[in-house]
């Protein structure tokens, strides 16, 4: 069976507030394991934001790294919004447009772990290449327009199988 070529692209953040929102974690060995046995997996692309000195994270990373994913990382920035308040932000959507735009030509399907509808416009730039993109997200996170207009989308809460309780920092 010859199964669909795909690379997987994560933002990092929006899929850390979805687990935090569901209150359950991805076991990233096991949403490997999912989705190898569906496509034919050329990459896996972890893009987030770092803090100076977050050991958590570093030790998640180097984890994610060991299984085979590729990190893509910038320094957090922290802004002030208008009422006074610090921001944490790095935002990643024209680095994961960009690098799916510049991978698309090896692929068969997109799959965005992501449920920012900032996202829209690349769906609608990877379908005028003839592509699908499935979207993988939380109920409480995905926005609408990911929901109308990707190919498919997956929630998260229905997909137990990839989930543990416990720690995101297990593999």
């Amino acid at each position: 069976m010859n199964k669909d070529k795909a690379i997987v692209f994560i933002d990092g953040s929006n899929i850390y507030f979805a687990q935090k929102k569901m209150g359950k974690w991805l076991d990233w060995v096991k949403v490997k394991k999912y989705l190898e046995s569906k496509y034919s997996i050329l990459e896996y692309r972890y893009y987030v934001g770092l803090r100076k000195e977050d050991k958590k994270m570093a030790n998640f990373l180097r984890k994610i790294r060991k299984i085979g994913f590729k990190i893509i990382t910038k320094p957090v920035k922290t802004l002030i919004d208008e009422q006074g308040n610090y921001i944490e932000k790095a935002n990643f959507d024209v680095e994961i447009t960009g690098d799916t735009l510049k991978n698309l030509y090896k692929v068969n399907i997109i799959i965005l772990f992501s449920g920012d509808s900032d996202f829209t416009y690349l769906i609608k730039l990877v379908r005028e290449e003839e592509k699908k993109l499935f979207v993988f997200s939380s109920s409480r996170t995905i926005s609408w327009d990911l929901k109308l207009k990707s190919d498919k989308y997956f929630l998260l809460e229905h997909l137990d199988r990839l989930t543990m309780k416990k720690s995101f920092i297990k593999l």
